[in-house]
């Protein structure tokens, strides 16, 4: 794959850029669902139109490439399903390999919940569909049911689902991308045919290839381009389904954070662009920004708007046209085919989710309840995408049974969003924000001053750029001052991007430097500092604090300290939290509760002191 950008006629470039700005924004998985639907939609329409006989006549005409007599030879159908999904299943590839790497999968702790639900989501829908297709050709569709769509699941979930729902989105594209992952594993295992081992080693060597370019540090896109279509067409003559190169070669492509020499090289060779603009400086300016950024973001960031919004609608298209008339239909409707995928995907998605959580529910993180897992464990029975590729895979000399999976999958998606808006529209909404801590106070976890079990606990969500919180540090202290060994004062972050743009990098910064047991020096420093925040500075700081450069550099690229940030992040939007500073207050045995109002130390010192007697009364009687 290349991360050369694909140029066409300035008109269409135009529009795929308008898409890529779309799809940074967000509402891009609201977006992708509905070029999704609208390319199903037309599927439909058109295979059920007076010119019906031409979707099949088009779908079915051969396109052949040869070279010296040998070469391929598949209907455009086959070339969207086998060629360009290959891409579709390399940009999940190269997710799943992020996640691994630096993302929600590569804490397994955190990563257990959702695990354990995809695969009992996996397993579940093919029991049911198992129980009602034993035997018979029918039987070697169960995968069908196993796969949620990505993207579906996504737009959904922002239409249908509940406000403030960070962590079920969070949780649900953690639980899809391992859905994914046993789904690809289940295509490669079940639906091979016939292996001819010459092509499978010409595939294995080039997957060698690309792996050896990784371990030489390659970081261009054209020299793994080059290797991946040779892989690509040796695995497509081997018998293993090739859309299967995509997901491999993904898996090996390195993932990392930006090192700090690169991005200093990045920087450099910008500043002599602004001073002598000239095309030989464009050119060393644009590839050491590429070369600051890992192959895999950049890849990932280059082929997701085609994927999103041209080859899966493509495929769509090439796919769901089904013939809805009366003979089909009835057939559909009397088919255990059609019942078990509808059984399978809507009934198997649902308890298999749900059952599993429910089972873990003790370690479902602050904010994700059972009720929002509940509707998004019916929103993942939209099977679609992998649903009707795997049709194709399963029974495609079959036809008859083809249409009446397909029907399956299209009423099954219909049923599981229904199913899911209902799940969200009964459960219980809270009519305002909660003013608990919604993240009880861990010693294990959080950034403690003072006595780790004192009585009294101040919890303060701030910005290291904040100039309210910079001023609010000494009031903190006059409070700590005050209350001695009989408070605890908790930091956690909320950086407001919005407004203070180094303010993330300050907290991730923070995290390393806690790797080092210096989180409290990074912290009084970089509020003595927050004018002066911006990356340099940083690494200036640490210096000044006497960290070690190579454990600081390691700690940022690892992604702990990026996850550890996000997840006080996610905690303080869940909450609904009004800004920086904002302060929880508590006392031994019962939930901090936010303080309203103004926050200077003697307001603090005063409502700590009024709980602290209420606690004493109730206690003495």
């Amino acid at each position: 794959m290349t991360d050369t950008t694909l140029r066409g006629p300035g008109r269409f470039h135009g529009v795929l850029e308008r898409i890529a700005e779309a799809r940074r924004g967000d509402s891009s998985e609201t977006l992708a669902a509905v070029f999704l639907l609208v390319a199903t939609l037309l599927a439909l329409i058109w295979a059920n139109s007076p010119w019906a006989w031409t979707y099949d006549v088009f779908w079915h005409g051969h396109i052949a490439i040869s070279i010296a007599g040998a070469g391929i030879d598949l209907d455009l159908q086959h070339w969207v399903n086998d060629g360009l999904m290959a891409l579709f299943f390399f940009v999940i590839g190269l997710e799943v390999k992020r996640e691994l790497a630096i993302g929600e999968l590569r804490d397994r702790s955190q990563a257990m919940v959702p695990l354990a639900a995809a695969i009992a989501g996996l397993a579940l829908p093919a029991v049911l569909f198992l129980l009602l297709n034993p035997s018979g050709p029918a039987a070697s569709a169960w995968g069908v049911v196993i796969s949620t769509d990505t993207a579906f699941l996504l737009g959904a979930l922002a239409v249908v689902g509940p406000g403030r729902a960070e962590r079920l989105r969070i949780f649900l594209l953690t639980l899809a991308v391992a859905d994914d992952v046993g789904a690809l594993a289940i295509i490669a295992l079940v639906y091979t045919d016939e292996l001819h081992w010459i092509p499978l080693l010409v595939a294995i060597v080039g997957l060698v290839a690309v792996w050896q370019l990784r371990r030489l540090q390659v970081w261009r896109g054209g020299g793994y381009l080059v290797v991946s279509l040779v892989t690509w067409v040796a695995l497509h003559e081997s018998g293993v389904h090739a859309t299967l190169a995509g997901v491999l070669i993904a898996l090996l492509l390195p993932v990392y954070p930006p090192k700090r020499s690169e991005v200093e090289r990045a920087a450099e060779l910008t500043r002599r662009f602004r001073q002598s603009p000239n095309p030989e400086y464009a050119r060393t300016a644009r590839l050491g920004l590429d070369r600051a950024v890992s192959v895999n973001e950049r890849l990932m960031r280059l082929y997701q708007p085609y994927t999103a919004f041209i080859i899966v609608p493509l495929f769509a298209l090439a796919n769901a046209g089904v013939a809805l008339d009366g003979p089909t239909l009835a057939a559909a409707a009397t088919s255990p085919l059609t019942w078990g995928v509808v059984l399978g995907l809507v009934v198997g998605k649902f308890l298999g989710i749900s059952g599993a959580t429910a089972l873990l529910r003790r370690k479902l993180p602050p904010g994700l309840t059972m009720p929002q897992v509940a509707g998004g464990a019916a929103l993942s029975g939209i099977g679609f995408t992998i649903s009707l590729f795997i049709v194709d895979l399963a029974l495609a000399d079959q036809p008859e049974l083809a249409d009446q999976a397909r029907i399956g999958v299209l009423a099954a998606s219909a049923l599981a969003l229904v199913l899911g808006a209902t799940v969200f529209k009964a459960a219980p909404q809270p009519e305002g924000p909660s003013l608990d801590l919604l993240r009880p106070v861990d010693p294990a976890r959080d950034h403690i001053r003072g006595p780790v079990d004192a009585p009294l606990t101040l919890v303060e969500y701030a910005d290291f750029e904040c100039p309210f919180c910079g001023k609010a540090t000494g009031g903190i202290r006059q409070v700590r001052e005050h209350f001695g060994d009989r408070l605890r004062y908790v930091f956690r972050h909320f950086p407001l991007e919005e407004y203070h743009p180094d303010a993330r990098q300050a907290a991730e910064f923070a995290e390393a430097a806690g790797e080092q047991g210096r989180f409290w020096e990074a912290h009084d420093h970089f509020f003595a500092h927050a004018d002066a925040l911006d990356r340099d500075s940083l690494y200036a700081h640490a210096d000044a604090l006497g960290l070690d450069p190579q454990r600081l550099e390691d700690d940022l690229r690892d992604g702990d300290p990026t996850n550890r940030v996000a997840d006080d992040e996610i905690d303080a939007r869940t909450s609904e939290l009004p800004g920086t500073p904002t302060f929880f207050l508590g006392v031994a045995g019962r939930t901090p509760r936010r303080l309203e109002g103004p926050h200077d130390a003697a307001t603090l010192i005063a409502e700590l002191e009024a709980m602290e007697a209420a606690a004493r009364g109730s206690s003495q009687t």
